[in-house]
C-alpha cells in the first residue's frame, strides 16, 4: 500500500522541518485527493518552509506568490502580450500553471484576486481574455494565512473556504524541537540540500491506489450522520454541505494510507474530521466570539454520533 511513500515523503521534509510530521501526512493526503491546503498560524511558524520542503519532494514545478493588496488576478493565471517581432500575442503563463503552488498570505490580496484562484483550483483550468488552458495534474495549492491581524487583510468567505479539502494549524514547537531547530539552522540551510523522492507519473499512480481504498458502506453512512450533525447544530448557522462529506471520505483515505491500510476505520473517519469539517461551518454570532469554537463542536459531534464497530463493518473482507 501507501505506508512507504507516506514515510520516504515524512523522511524528506523531516531533514528541513523539524516536529511536524503530521502536518506532512496532512500535505501528502491532500496531494493525492487531488485537493489544497490551508495553513494557519502566527508568523515565523515554518509555515513557507514547510511547503517548500514538501515541493522540493517531487520531480515537479514549484511556484510561489506573495500576495498583496494591489495583486491582480492576472498575475495569479497570466497575460496576453502583443510580440512586435512576431507581430502577435503570446501567452505568459502565470504561477498557477505548476505542480505545487504556495500562495503566501492569501488573505492580505483583495476578493476579486482571491477569486482568481477558484476555477484553477476547482476547474484544473485558468481562462485569460476568454481562452481556456488546462492546468496539468497534479495540481496544489498551499495557502498560508495569519489569523491574528486585521488591518489590511480581506477574509476569505465561507464559499472560498470550503474549496480548500484541508485546514490546518502549525503550532508552536516544543523546547526540543525549537532547540533542535536552532541546531539545524546554525549554518547552511538544509532547504538546499533537500532532493526529490518522487516522480509526478509515480504521484498519478499513487492517487490510483488511494482511490482503491475500501470505504464500507456503513463507514459511509457514518460520515453521512456526522454532516448532518453539523447542520443541526444548535451553535451552527450553515452546516457542512455534500462536497465536505466527499472532502471527509477522501481525507479519510489519506489516513488509511498513512497507516498503510487498505481500509478506512472509524478512527480514520474521526482524525480527518477535525481537519475537514470545521472550516466548512458557518457559526452563529454568539459562537463566533469564542476561539476554536468550531473544533469544539466537532469533538462534541463526533462524540454524540454512534460509531460503527469492527463485528458490524468486517472491513477486512472488502
Amino acid at each position: 500500500m501507501l505506508g512507504e511513500f507516506y514515510k520516504r515523503i515524512r523522511e524528506n521534509v523531516g531533514t528541513v522541518v523539524v516536529g511536524k510530521e503530521s502536518l506532512c501526512d496532512l500535505m501528502t493526503t491532500t496531494m493525492l485527493c487531488g485537493g489544497h491546503m490551508l495553513l494557519e498560524d502566527v508568523p515565523g511558524t515554518a509555515k513557507t518552509t514547510l511547503a517548500k520542503a514538501f515541493a522540493a519532494s517531487f520531480e515537479g514545478v514549484y511556484k510561489r506568490i506573495q500576495f498583496t493588496p494591489d495583486l491582480l488576478p492576472s498575475d495569479i493565471t497570466g497575460i496576453n502580450y502583443f510580440n512586435m517581432k512576431k507581430s502577435e500575442f503570446e501567452f505568459v503563463p502565470g504561477p498557477v500553471f505548476s505542480n505545487v503552488l504556495l500562495v503566501d498570505e492569501i488573505n492580505r490580496a483583495t476578493p476579486k484576486t482571491q477569486a482568481g484562484l477558484l476555477e484553477c483550483m476547482e476547474e484544473l483550468q485558468a481562462t485569460v481574455d476568454g481562452n481556456t488552458m488546462e492546468i496539468k495534474a497534479p495540481f496544489m495549492v498551499v495557502a498560508t494565512q495569519n489569523p491574528i491581524e486585521s488591518m489590511g487583510v480581506f477574509p476569505l468567505p465561507e464559499a472560498q473556504l470550503d474549496r480548500f479539502l484541508i485546514k490546518a494549524n502549525m503550532e508552536y514547537p516544543t523546547h526540543a524541537e525549537s532547540a533542535a531547530i536552532l541546531k539545524r539552522f546554525n549554518g547552511a540551510n538544509p532547504l538546499s540540500d533537500i532532493k526529490p523522492v518522487f516522480s509526478l507519473d509515480e504521484i498519478l499512480e499513487a492517487r490510483k491506489t488511494l482511490d482503491s481504498i475500501f470505504v464500507h458502506e456503513d463507514i459511509m453512512d457514518y460520515i453521512v450522520s456526522l454532516v448532518e450533525a453539523t447542520r443541526n447544530h444548535s451553535n451552527v448557522t450553515l452546516g457542512v454541505s455534500p462536497r465536505g462529506a466527499l472532502a471527509l471520505m477522501r481525507v479519510s483515505k489519506g489516513f488509511a494510507a498513512a497507516a498503510d491500510r487498505a481500509y478506512v476505520s472509524p478512527d480514520d473517519v474521526k482524525a480527518a474530521a477535525m481537519y475537514v469539517l470545521p472550516h466548512r461551518m458557518v457559526l452563529s454570532s454568539s459562537a463566533k466570539v469564542k476561539k476554536n469554537a468550531a473544533k469544539e463542536i466537532i469533538e462534541s459531534i463526533l462524540e454524540t454520533v454512534a460509531v460503527p464497530t469492527e463485528g458490524e463493518l468486517g472491513w477486512y473482507k472488502g
